[in-house]
């Protein structure tokens, strides 16, 4: 489990093609305190560390660590785009204890969504996205929804399309300096959300 809140944008070193593809991601992280094993959101997605290392090794001078992703990941993620070069917003799992700054994200992406619009909105930017109808559903106006892992609050909702603010601090600190209008960003909805819509469904 996940606040949405990025602690450091890795980037994709290598690529490795077979069954599944195994990801190398560098990373800022110290990888002493990270188990084999261990749980990081890379983008949004939960995926387990199945190696690492600390400098001079795949990562290119910084620590490393790598991840298998299924197809099934890939085809409900972004996953299938990262090539080397690709940056990553990075996230451990919570701790007992821990703050919990953002809202509750479990790593689960429900889908790839598009990035419609982006425009100046005084010192931050006001970003428009277009959600499938089967997820626009989740989203409201003041709810929480994490974008490539990272938590929003929504400002405004129409149709299927929802509006977002980026602070400056967010966008220096995120990959949302390296996206743009036309691109696609993965969607998790809010749980909460998702278990009130269900519960209007049974009753």
């Amino acid at each position: 489990m996940f606040t949405g809140l990025i602690t450091d944008v890795g980037q994709v070193t290598a690529v490795e093609r077979r069954g599944d593809t195994r990801f190398t991601i560098a990373t800022g992280f110290d990888l002493d305190t990270v188990a084999i094993g261990a749980s990081i959101a890379c983008n949004g997605v939960c995926l387990t560390v199945v190696e690492k290392g600390q400098d001079g090794g795949p990562g290119g001078g910084r620590g490393w660590f790598k991840v298998d992703v299924s197809a099934e990941t890939h085809s409900k993620t972004t996953t299938g785009t990262w090539q080397a070069g690709t940056p990553v917003n990075l996230e451990r799992s919570l701790r007992l204890g821990d703050e919990l700054g953002g809202h509750l994200v479990y790593g689960h992406v429900d889908g790839v969504i598009d990035i419609v619009d982006v425009q100046p909105d005084g010192d931050s930017q006001r970003w428009w996205f277009d959600a499938p109808p089967h997820l626009a559903r989740f989203i409201a106006a003041k709810g929480s929804v994490a974008l490539d892992g990272v938590s929003l609050t929504v400002n405004s909702v129409e149709g299927t399309r929802f509006g977002i603010n980026i602070i400056p601090h967010t966008q220096e600190k995120t990959t949302f300096q390296h996206l743009k209008a036309g691109g696609v960003i993965n969607l998790e909805v809010d749980m909460l959300a998702r278990y009130v819509a269900r519960l209007a469904e049974t009753k």
